[in-house]
């Protein structure tokens, strides 16, 4: 019971570092709408950065704890991370094709998921 406590908290970090992860993509549209070489440029691709660098250590410990393939599976939710963040700061479209994509994507990581963990008991 207390390891799979334990699975969920790590699950859930990793969820979490993916949301992060996928604020990269929004700094990186951000700074391809400024000048080149602005301040805000700048700004914004350091941004880009910073998130990728956060990333990348915390990616190291979620590995440590999870399964490669199992987190490496996980991070398609970053597409549904993307369409949150177009409509929130980019005023794009949910369309019927972006949803239905969106649902395949997040059978296929559950569906992994749960053979996975199958397959470890």
């Amino acid at each position: 019971m207390n390891e799979a406590k334990g699975n969920i908290k790590i699950y859930l970090l990793l969820h979490a570092l993916l949301c992060v992860f996928s604020l990269s993509g929004v700094c990186s549209k951000f700074a391809a709408g400024e000048d080149f070489l602005s301040f805000r440029f700048f700004l914004f691709y350091g941004g880009v950065i910073f998130i990728l660098g956060i990333y990348a250590v915390c990616w190291q410990q979620i590995i440590k704890r999870l399964p490669l393939s199992f987190a490496y599976a996980n991070k398609a939710v970053t597409i549904i991370w993307g369409m949150i963040w177009g409509i929130l700061f980019f005023s794009e479209e949910l369309t019927p094709q972006k949803i239905a994509g969106a649902v395949i994507v997040i059978v296929g990581v559950v569906l992994y998921s749960l053979e996975d963990m199958h397959e470890r008991n």
